[in-house]
């Protein structure tokens, strides 16, 4: 039998060893890919931080010789390798949801097609970073890194919602219902968090931590731009704590009430350590706990207004 033939055979008994429904492996998946994506952004912040944006100086490669950091290079090419390498571990766990979905597909079309987007976005987000150290980590190209990372945590988040059946036209998980204008409301506060977000890209374009001593900075007002930043910061702050005084008043309870309670917390978090870094000098630490913040905060505005959508209307 040749190889052609014997492969049909290899892939029928490969899915039929796959689940046909969502089972804890699929659900185990969607969350592994969420915190890989929250990881990522925090050993972005890290490359970053530490000044080690150029610690492999070229890409693909790590230098014109060598595929991997080598002990020469020191601690910044292994901060940077390291987080190169982490985009292929993510590549993995996007590529292994898909297989498992494969008896899936057109039953789930929702979760088949967010894990492909994922899968489908990783090497473009490998191709941008390989651009910021070819540009010698102009901030723009740096900004955008950022930005194609906080989209991942958003699709990844959707999949996490959709693999446990609590959104989506698939739905098994019961939500109360909620008073009409909290859905407007929460895709305000998401909308916000994503403006805001970007904005924060400008700022830190501005800023000090570049990546490397010799990466050119945007030349933009930083102190101008905090504070323009500061602005839908404001307004997200002012539809969770709307959000919060229906859950309350309408005695809401269930799935809502827990994500406005868990958007209510990041938001503060993330506005005590944006006030605390920009009275203090901006110091390295807090900029990261600042950049893990909003991956939280675009992952819980996501999960909020995912909710929202999906739950009656009373």
């Amino acid at each position: 039998m040749s190889t052609a033939s014997r492969l049909p055979q290899f892939v029928g008994r490969l899915a039929s060893k796959l689940p046909v429904t969502v089972d804890s492996t699929v659900r185990r998946l969607a969350v592994l890919s969420l915190i890989g994506q929250t990881v990522l952004v925090v050993t972005g912040g890290a490359v970053r931080l530490t000044a080690s944006g150029l610690g492999c100086p070229t890409w693909p490669r790590c230098t014109n010789n060598s595929l991997v950091n080598t002990p020469e290079m020191g601690i910044h090419g292994f901060i940077e390798f390291g987080n190169r390498l982490l985009t292929f571990a993510l590549a993995a766990v996007a590529a292994l949801m898909l297989v498992y979905l494969w008896n899936l597909r057109k039953e789930r079309k929702d979760l088949f097609l967010l894990a492909l987007g994922l899968l489908a976005s990783i090497p473009a987000q490998a191709i941008i970073g390989g651009i910021t150290v070819l540009t010698q980590l102009n901030p723009w190209v740096v900004g955008l890194h950022f930005l194609v990372s906080m989209a991942l945590v958003v699709f990844a988040t959707l999949l996490v919602n959709r693999a446990y059946g609590r959104t989506g036209g698939s739905r098994t998980h019961p939500l109360a219902a909620l008073p009409g204008v909290l859905r407007p409301v929460m895709t305000a506060v998401a909308l916000f968090s994503a403006i805001a977000v970007m904005l924060g890209v400008v700022v830190t374009g501005a800023g000090p931590h570049a990546g490397d001593a010799n990466a050119p900075r945007n030349n933009l007002d930083w102190d101008l731009f905090s504070h323009i930043h500061a602005v839908p910061a404001y307004l997200v702050t002012a539809g969770t704590l709307l959000a919060v005084y229906f859950v309350f008043r309408r005695g809401i309870a269930g799935t809502f009430r827990m994500a406005v309670l868990m958007l209510l917390g990041v938001t503060v978090l993330q506005a005590v350590i944006g006030f605390t870094q920009y009275y203090n000098g901006i110091p390295a630490l807090l900029v990261g706990a600042h950049m893990l913040g909003a991956a939280l905060l675009m992952s819980a505005a996501t999960n909020a207004a995912d909710i929202a959508r999906s739950s009656p209307i009373r």
